[in-house]
């Protein structure tokens, strides 16, 4: 049976396209842009050493969940951190931080403002899944944190004690976890900037 054929089994769907089986060429489109991701990531990863933010790259990739691709995309998208004089100049830049609306005494935050690069947001919150799990140092982690400034490598151990203490106290006051990503993906943003400014 073909992958465009509608008819069925007499025990059941047809167990291809229409039924429970996905395409062929379903899982060959996936596997096409994986091998396009790790060629991508490779590329980058030639590239990255001689471009102005390369030191940059390299202190981001000190910390949990940033690759070489997202600490490219960061550094493209952001720019120059040091241009920002607090983390919460960061946070906001990036738009993860709370909206506000006013009337009188009263103060309620909303959603996130989304303002700023939704690339970079997407980036931060994708890195900030990687905290839901207890502080490590993986193998794939301690060989990007290779010769890194001990300074750097210890910001990096801060920011997963306190992002994983921030999934930890709002999974148990019940929050969603996409919640959840955004609250650890603006505190990510912050120590982002720590490492990236730190003398």
């Amino acid at each position: 049976m073909t992958c465009g054929s509608r008819a069925g089994s007499a025990t059941g769907p047809s167990r291809t396209c229409g039924g429970y089986r996905p395409c062929a060429s379903s899982s060959g489109a996936v596997e096409a842009l994986a091998v396009r991701r790790e060629q991508l990531e490779r590329k980058i990863a030639e590239l990255l050493p001689a471009s102005p933010w390369a030191q940059t790259a390299k202190r981001l990739m000190c910390l949990r969940g940033i690759d070489t691709l997202t600490a490219a995309g960061l550094c493209a998208e952001i720019g120059d951190f040091a241009r920002f004089r607090h983390p919460e100049q960061v946070m906001s830049y990036l738009g993860v931080v709370p909206s506000e609306r006013s009337s009188g005494t009263q103060r309620r935050q909303g959603p996130i403002t989304k303002s700023g690069s939704q690339h970079a947001r997407r980036l931060l919150v994708e890195a900030a899944w990687h905290y839901r799990r207890a502080p490590r140092v993986s193998q794939p982690l301690r060989r990007r944190q290779a010769g890194a400034d001990p300074k750097i490598v210890a910001l990096s151990w801060k920011t997963q004690r306190r992002l994983h203490h921030i999934w930890g106290r709002m999974e148990a006051r019940g929050k969603r976890r996409t919640i959840i990503a955004v609250a650890a993906a603006r505190e990510l943003a912050g120590f982002c900037w720590a490492v990236a400014t730190t003398d």
